[in-house]
């Protein structure tokens, strides 16, 4: 979310005011240094969210020469949060883009001072100006790699909605998209009409809406601008509790093994039920707090479902690679299946990674089902389920107790308690 200081004590932080101040109640400046650091240390690279296309009808220059900073009137009234920066005015006396320069100094600012490792342009359809954006990002990547450490800085777009037409190998201006698109779908099939596979196909494998990096789409099936599923489930469909929790996982995985990167917004990891809110909506631990009725047991297994997926994304290199393909479908049956690896050349163990995904998105309980065209056969475990031992055999797998609307994950020749060792 954005740190930038905004009115009031209690917001999102989508109306800056002030573009070089931290909010004063999130705390100081050599706080959010320290904790960026420490983030560092563990591994952890910090995106900043960056409001570029407005500001708070309080900032400061909106006041000094309106017109001179800002459009005089927005371009679309409907989707319009405040002040809109004008990066096509151009001061032919000072020889200055006033906007450009002033925005563009603001990130610097923060690349320097805070070492963020890269930005989300917040409303970038609404900015609207792929050409100014361009000129921008490849500058700050540039200010990112004379500091001299850290990665490449990574720039991610807001596009509502998303199209591979905005990204650098297209001639755009981002490394990455936020994935609406995937979002959408995701949700729909999370719900009580019959899933469109086609669809669904898409976003999973992005490859398919034109996308070709694994960086290109940033994959979530919630954010602050929307309800944790939980709730949608429940307010929508009248889907609660364990129904709903698994519906939750099997959306998660989806997301965890598809193509692109992931992004899980807080408190989904623990099962809050809260609905989206501009006040204050802090993260309820009380629901991970051991209790001696074990009240809780479902939000306690809900974060260890999430440590056990998050685990796969991060040490199995097939999930790190573009390499997806679908391997079984039955529509009549809601049952979808895809494959994801690696080369041998990447894998230390010179066998390569290997990961199976199969989803049932059907109402019922299917006591056995049988996969084909499994690609290889032998010994696969079930990263979910104690690593439960599977042969396949004629490249077949049968599957006990599939529940509906529920995923399942298998990995060849690899038990998650070896790999985690």
């Amino acid at each position: 979310m954005p740190v930038k200081e905004f009115p009031g004590q209690i917001g999102w932080g989508y109306t800056p005011r002030y573009h070089f101040a931290i909010q004063s109640t999130y705390g100081t400046t050599a706080d959010l240094k320290e904790m960026i650091d420490t983030f560092h240390k563990h591994g952890i690279r910090v995106i900043m969210d960056g409001v570029y296309n407005h500001c708070d009808i309080s900032a400061p220059y909106t006041a000094i020469d309106h017109d001179y900073w800002f459009l005089h009137a927005p371009k679309d009234p409907v989707w319009c949060w405040g002040p809109e920066w004008d990066y096509e005015k151009y001061d032919e006396k000072y020889k200055v883009w006033p906007a450009r320069k002033y925005v563009g100094e603001s990130i610097r600012y923060f690349i320097n001072e805070f070492h963020i490792d890269g930005i989300r342009f917040d409303a970038a359809t609404q900015l609207s100006n792929d050409k100014f954006l361009k000129i921008l990002v490849q500058e700050i990547k540039e200010q990112a790699r004379e500091r001299g450490f850290g990665k490449e800085l990574y720039c991610v777009g807001e596009y509502l909605p998303d199209g591979p037409e905005h990204l650098i190998s297209n001639g755009g201006p981002m490394d990455g998209i936020w994935h609406d698109s995937f979002y959408l779908k995701i949700r729909e099939s999370m719900g009580t009409e019959p899933p469109k596979f086609n669809e669904l196909k898409d976003v999973i494998d992005a490859r398919r809406q034109g996308y070709n990096n694994i960086t290109d789409v940033v994959n979530y099936q919630s954010s602050h601008d929307h309800n944790h599923l939980l709730v949608d489930l429940g307010k929508e469909y009248q889907i609660f509790d364990e129904e709903a929790f698994r519906r939750v996982r099997m959306a998660l995985v989806i997301q965890a093994t598809s193509f692109g990167l992931m992004m899980i917004w807080m408190g989904a990891e623990i099962g809050e039920y809260k609905e989206k809110t501009p006040g204050v909506a802090k993260i309820d631990w009380l629901l991970i707090e051991d209790r001696d009725d074990s009240s809780n047991a479902i939000n306690k297994e809900q974060l260890q479902f999430y440590k056990d997926v998050i685990h796969l994304r991060k040490l199995n290199l097939a999930l790190a690679s573009p390499n997806i393909e679908y391997i079984f479908e039955n529509e009549n049956d809601f049952i979808l299946a895809w494959y994801r690896w690696n080369p041998t050349i990447h894998d230390t163990h010179n066998q390569g990674d290997h990961v199976i995904i199969i989803c049932n998105w059907a109402s019922i309980t299917y006591e056995k089902y049988e996969i084909l065209n499994i690609p290889l056969n032998g010994k696969w475990y079930e990263w979910l389920n104690s690593d439960k031992e599977y042969l396949v055999e004629n490249n077949k797998l049968i599957i006990e107790d599939f529940k509906d609307h529920s995923a399942r994950i298998f990995v060849y020749q690899v038990k998650k308690s070896i790999a985690l060792t």
